[in-house]
């Protein structure tokens, strides 16, 4: 039996899985230890820090059901008036908590990819994607009848755009989330205070929230190989401009009728069996992805159009990529680049896992303290800064 990284001697007469959860359990506590400490310059008053240690255990340790009462009792509190003063009246600065937070998962993965020796030459993206939540009633900022792709469907709910950070072959993590409030509900005074939305509040589209956020993750020295999103932020020329303004890659999804515009060259391309190249996007969860793949320069030597063909309905998807002046560009790169998106997806349920779905957010605010928490920790999805970051914390996280 190998000892795991943090350890230079192990000894046991126990199984190789019991073993692992037991160092796994003593790992898991002192990082979460290290991770309050570094969240002590965020608080003012020493007991909602305090109180912060005890939801950021209730986090980790994925309870049967996250809830006020259930991380009550996990707290020891007879009730969870403590915790709920701390997510909506508590003075301390969300902001600087989830840089915190996002610096400790961004340097725990790090120093996993320096450990397994796969630093050089692997991909780092900042994947951007948003998901939907049900919810029920009309109290609950930002909810409204809209299409959520959880449901697949019109339902009642709210969205939220998120950012995971992705190292290839070592692990992600989720690093950055706001949630989307529609224009209706900020113009609206009544609803506005109803929804404890903070005032001067202003309206921003998905893709001005992903400005936001990948703005917060630069300004914390994040940085990216390349940024990675779906069609709602390949189609915001906003977030296009911002990402080439800062000499930042990236790989886009353009929308279906995004094609027109070079409808004669891709259908030259799709009869030339010659320029298509069966490649893998990448290891999910019914195997690898196959696809094939081929590339159209543009009028810009630093902009292509990568396609995407699904090898049994041919179906196209098309990827706007651009790679600043000194960087390498190759097609086998932006493939591998546009195949690491999907661990965002999987930050999407260690959310829902973590038990924003069974909270009423009763307020912006209490959202933004709420992700502050889980970016970084989130208990499900293989890959996370919980498992793969510290490899011995996984089995005891899963």
């Amino acid at each position: 039996m190998q000892p795991p990284y943090d350890h230079v001697f192990v000894q046991t007469t126990e199984s190789k899985a019991a073993a692992a959860v037991r160092i796994g359990a003593g790992l898991a506590l002192r990082k979460r230890a290290e991770l309050l400490e570094l969240l002590r310059p965020c608080f003012a008053r020493t007991e909602p820090w305090l109180q912060a240690g005890k939801y950021l255990r209730a986090v980790m340790r994925e309870l049967p059901e996250l809830n006020g009462w259930s991380i009550a009792r996990d707290a020891g509190d007879r009730a969870p008036d403590k915790t709920q003063r701390l997510l909506n009246h508590a003075r301390w600065d969300t902001v600087a908590a989830m840089g915190a937070v996002r610096r400790f998962a961004v340097a725990g993965l790090e120093e996993a990819a320096r450990r397994g020796g796969r630093r050089r030459g692997h991909l780092v993206i900042g994947a951007i994607d948003e998901t939907g939540q049900e919810k029920q009633g009309t109290a609950t900022a930002g909810v409204k009848r809209q299409y959520l792709g959880c449901a697949g469907r019109v339902a009642n709910g709210i969205n939220t755009v998120h950012l995971a950070y992705v190292r290839e072959k070592t692990g992600h993590a989720p690093v950055g989330a706001r949630q989307w409030i529609p224009a209706e509900h900020i113009g609206d005074p009544a609803r506005s205070r109803l929804m404890g939305l903070p005032p001067g509040l202003r309206f921003r589209t998905k893709g001005q929230l992903a400005i936001d956020i990948c703005a917060g993750a630069y300004a914390d020295g994040t940085g990216f190989d390349f940024i990675c999103g779906d069609e709602v932020y390949g189609s915001c020329t906003q977030l296009r401009e911002f990402l080439e303004a800062r000499g930042q890659a990236f790989t886009l999804t353009l929308a279906a009728g995004a094609k027109a515009t070079c409808a004669g060259a891709v259908r030259r391309l799709v009869t030339d069996t010659r320029r298509w190249e069966a490649r893998s996007a990448g290891h999910g969860s019914k195997g690898e992805r196959w696809y094939a793949w081929a590339w159209i320069a543009t009028a810009s030597p630093r902009h292509h159009l990568l396609i995407r063909r699904h090898l049994r309905t041919g179906d196209l998807a098309f990827h706007y990529c651009y790679v600043p002046e000194g960087q390498v560009l190759t097609k086998a790169r932006l493939i591998r680049a546009a195949g690491l998106r999907w661990p965002v997806e999987v930050g999407h349920r260690c959310y829902l896992s973590s038990g924003i779905c069974l909270s009423r957010l009763p307020s912006l605010s209490f959202f933004l303290r709420f992700a502050g928490f889980c970016l970084g920790w989130c208990p499900a999805g293989a890959g996370v800064v919980a498992g793969r970051a510290v490899p011995a914390l996984a089995v005891q996280l899963r």
